[in-house]
């Protein structure tokens, strides 16, 4: 049992796809818990599970059996509606690729999850605007992806992430795309806003530099969760 201090918690969850000859068991019994404001890195091989796990976490998929409670809500008992809904406004995600939309600008792109939340236009520019100062890109507001560096982009695409004030910061390879150096920056700037938002933080990852970033690890083998690791340092300390 978790403590009341958890923000999410699975319990024996399962995810399989296909049936018979073609069954793919990705996730196998995974119990974990995640405490609020905890960083947490998971690690594993190429099919190891990882970024199946953070799908069902973000209700971007559903498990096929188990238990999960976000907040203390059994997220398998939501309806669809219910489900988006709380994806949008207590998780936030940072990808590898960055998926931002290449027609519209920096702001556009940052603005775009308030725009779906019913915010005004005034104020999801004023919001907006706030966010890139906060990664450092207040003066790139006007620019499109494709003028701007890696590095760049994944920080316009960490400021969208945090537009609606998320519980949850949902990080699936956020290096993976940019050299060691942008990436070591852009993993001290998701530390640094981590405390100063007070959010909690699931990151899948390969890379061990980037996992030592977190407070605990937990290692997929086969979808199933074969360790639980501390970090080498403690950053956050």
């Amino acid at each position: 049992m978790a403590s009341a201090a958890s923000l999410l918690l699975m319990r024996k969850v399962s995810k399989v796809y296909g049936s018979g000859h073609s069954r793919v068991e990705a996730l196998a019994d995974v119990d974990l818990s995640v405490a609020r404001g905890e960083a947490l890195a998971l690690r594993g091989a190429s099919g190891s599970g990882k970024s199946t796990l953070l799908n069902v976490i973000g209700c971007l998929d559903q498990p096929s059996s188990g238990e999960y409670l976000f907040a203390g809500v059994q997220v398998g008992e939501l309806d669809r509606e219910s489900r988006a809904w709380v994806r949008l406004h207590r998780f936030g995600f940072v990808f590898q690729a960055f998926h931002l939309i290449a027609h519209q600008t920096a702001l556009e792109n940052v603005c775009l999850p308030l725009y779906y939340a019913g915010v005004s236009l005034a104020e999801r520019q004023r919001r907006g605007m706030s966010l890139l100062e906060r990664v450092g890109l207040a003066d790139r507001a006007t620019h499109r992806p494709a003028e701007l560096s890696g590095g760049e982009r994944q920080r316009v695409a960490l400021a969208r992430a945090l537009a609606l004030r998320p519980a949850l910061l949902l990080a699936d390879e956020p290096t993976g795309a940019l050299d060691s150096h942008t990436g070591h920056e852009i993993m001290q700037l998701l530390l640094e806003i981590r405390r100063t938002e007070q959010l909690t933080m699931v990151i899948v990852t390969h890379d061990p530099a980037v996992a030592s970033f977190a407070d605990r690890q937990v290692e997929l083998r086969d979808g199933r969760i074969v360790s639980h690791e501390e970090p080498a340092h403690a950053p956050l300390a």
